[in-house]
């Protein structure tokens, strides 16, 4: 029996349990400290790559936020979702019966992260927390982890080539000695003019509302929830950290609704802000508190809206360097907060009763979170701990004022912040701390903001907790862009061990060959997508309007001419693989669109003439743009097949953003 367990693991080649013993020591070439979306997608890149890895996961499930209740993907612009997260939203398309869905139930997203471990066999030790790292000089040796909720629980030592951190918090960058910042930089640090203090409208009360215990009588003190701080200047720096909350899943499923009933340790005066606040907005709806997003199968993700709501603003202060214990104690308070709200909201007579019925139509999911008693595990945590290397993304990169030579990655979403604090400004009550300032283009991550510098730690990636300013980091921290970051890191990761070298030493052009090469990371047949941006394999003919920051990356093409002789040919790469695609027109939509678009597609042998009505397209989820199949192909790429798209005699415009091939598998 002895001889066939050291078979198995032989075969394997990863540290799995061993018929139910239990392990004390580890040891892999990558070691992942946390299952968030990232730590999953690092893990099964490494083992595709033929690497061990093992993810440590201190909490009972993976997949992060993407598993835990945000199904509303913040999306910003499609074409920074590359290599395994686009293939993740794919898998989701599967499971829905569409080519992608940004929009999802939390149990779908968790089933396929189980897919890619169970097709990776990646190993997940649950519930275990960091104790300490071991490191000789700069070079981290091993990690130290034990279950805390656990008295006398047994410690497990984890020995690894290379480690990285994809938790939300960076605690193992934190203790392996790795400079980082909490807060908000003062805007002077990195010449910045969004972060720091910022009073903005955003989120906020309308003036007029009472701060007071007893109207009028600042004697009587403040109400719960706002601070006895004094607003400082704007731009000023702090310790302060932008509000977390709950992605909240509920359903109005009769078969599958569980009824929200009073939490523990409720307290209606903790809702008398929302009050106050209703008093001058009154009720219409239940959007009017809360961002009410529809998920499939009549369930929802809700969010933060407006001047109180599911946000427990300035509850987090100490949450990033706190213990776990510590941690635990204000995870639970933003529960009771939020399940406190939403029984309020449904039941207590200060609310109108057309809102407290609307209410009571939703309840918990019956098929969600059945281990956590049908309430998500994980709490968003917007910014925590955020590195300071040798490159910190700032405003300037998101804005385009600098940009890095050394990218693994993009974002595009607007510079987000929710509020930081609730405190009295002229007498009224105010947030501070939202920003939401947009209209850039993808902007490119530098490789450096994932690493250490080197005379800190050489063996170590953060592809979350990044090297970023506060306003950078609330553009980047989307979770497609943490899996993208992931991927690049852990490819990183294997180079450093292959060459024996420190992994700042990594040179970038080797990973963007493996990502461009293998972007699937398991060597299934890449995509092959041509958009206009691509000059080299577009052909434009005729008046064609360049419209930016819209649609597929950086810009498409607008016609609004009274012909049928212009277009634009999309020409489709003559590297790669023969046989059946599946293609399709990335369509963003505008009210001046014409119904019908013409195409012609050549597939390397024959021409087919091909037009698609774009009144019946269905756009879900945040944005306004999707792509729209065209039809299925045998392509034969030596005979140079295109794709055009024809301009339209008819009234309205005609938009060419991007041509799309997948393979049919």
């Amino acid at each position: 029996m002895k001889n066939f367990k050291t078979l198995l693991l032989l075969l394997f080649a990863v540290p799995l349990f061993v018929f139910g013993e239990a392990r004390d020591k580890i040891e892999v070439d990558l070691c992942i400290y946390g299952g968030s979306s990232a730590g999953v997608m690092a893990a099964y890149t490494a083992i595709k790559a033929g690497k061990t890895a093992v993810i440590i996961e201190p909490g009972g499930r993976v997949g992060g936020l993407s598993s835990g209740g945000l199904g509303m993907t913040d999306i910003g612009n499609k074409y920074v979702v590359t290599g395994l997260a686009l293939d993740f939203y794919r898998k989701l398309g599967v499971y829905y019966g569409n080519l992608e869905n940004w929009t999802f139930e939390p149990k779908v997203a968790l089933s396929v992260f189980e897919q890619y471990m169970k097709d990776a066999n990646i190993d997940v030790v649950y519930n275990k927390q960091l104790l300490d790292v071991k490191k000789a000089g700069r070079h981290i040796q091993e990690i130290i982890v034990s279950n805390l909720d656990e008295q006398n629980s047994p410690k497990l030592t984890v020995k690894a080539k290379m480690f990285m951190d994809c938790t939300y918090e960076g605690d193992l960058l934190a203790m392996a000695g790795v400079s980082y910042h909490v807060g908000r930089e003062d805007n002077s640090v990195y010449n910045e003019t969004l972060n720091g203090v910022q009073l903005m409208k955003g989120h906020q009360f309308p003036d007029g509302v009472d701060p007071y215990k007893v109207k009028g009588d600042a004697a009587s003190g403040l109400l719960w929830g706002i601070h006895d701080e004094v607003l400082k200047s704007n731009g000023t720096g702090d310790k302060k950290v932008q509000a977390y909350n709950y992605r909240i899943a509920l359903t109005n499923a009769p078969d599958n609704r569980i009824p929200i009933t009073k939490p523990d340790n409720y307290d209606p005066k903790r809702y008398e802000l929302l009050v106050r606040q209703k008093e001058i907005q009154p009720w219409k709806d239940l959007r009017d508190v809360f961002i009410w997003s529809l998920m499939p199968n009549n369930k929802t993700d809700i969010n933060n809206r407006n001047g109180m709501s599911t946000d427990m603003i300035g509850a987090n202060w100490d949450y990033p360097e706190a213990d776990y214990h510590t941690r635990k104690k204000i995870i639970k308070q933003h529960e009771d907060y939020t399940k406190g709200l939403l029984y309020f909201v449904g039941n207590d007579p200060v609310v109108p009763e057309f809102i407290r019925k609307e209410m009571q139509e939703w309840g918990y999911p019956k098929d969600e979170y059945t281990e956590n008693n049908h309430w998500s595990p994980q709490l968003y945590i917007r910014e925590a701990r955020r590195m300071v290397s040798d490159v910190v993304m700032t405003q300037h990169h998101c804005q385009g004022r600098e940009v890095v030579t050394d990218d693994i990655g993009y974002a595009a979403y607007t510079m987000d912040s929710h509020n930081c604090d609730r405190l009295v400004v002229n007498g009224m009550v105010k947030n501070e701390g939202n920003v939401e300032v947009g209209g850039f283009p993808p902007f490119a991550i530098s490789y450096q903001s994932i690493v250490p510098k080197k005379t800190e730690v050489n063996n170590l990636l953060v592809p979350v907790c990044l090297s970023a300013s506060h306003i950078a980091f609330g553009s980047i921290r989307m979770e497609p862009v943490f899996m993208v970051l992931a991927q690049s890191a852990a490819v990183a990761a294997g180079l450093a061990i292959d060459k024996g070298i420190a992994i700042q030493d990594v040179d970038v052009a080797d990973i963007k060959k493996i990502l461009k090469e293998n972007p699937k990371a398991d060597h299934r047949q890449p995509d092959v997508l041509v958009q206009v941006a691509d000059e080299e394999s577009v052909e434009v003919v005729g008046e064609w309007e360049i419209i930016p920051l819209k649609g597929y990356g950086k810009h498409y093409l607008k016609n609004s001419l009274a012909t049928d002789h212009e277009f634009v040919k999309f020409n489709l790469d003559t590297k790669a693989s023969a046989g059946k695609y599946k293609a399709y027109y990335y369509y963003p939509r505008t009210a001046e669109d014409v119904e019908l678009v013409k195409m012609e597609v050549f597939d390397g042998r024959e021409t087919k003439p091909v037009s698609l009505n774009l009144k019946e397209v269905e756009i879900v989820g945040q944005t306004t743009s999707t792509w729209v199949e065209i039809g299925a192909f045998d392509f034969r790429f030596e005979g140079k097949p295109y794709v055009k798209v024809f301009s339209n005699k008819s009234d309205g415009t005609v938009r060419a953003n991007a041509i799309l091939l997948v393979p049919v598998e």
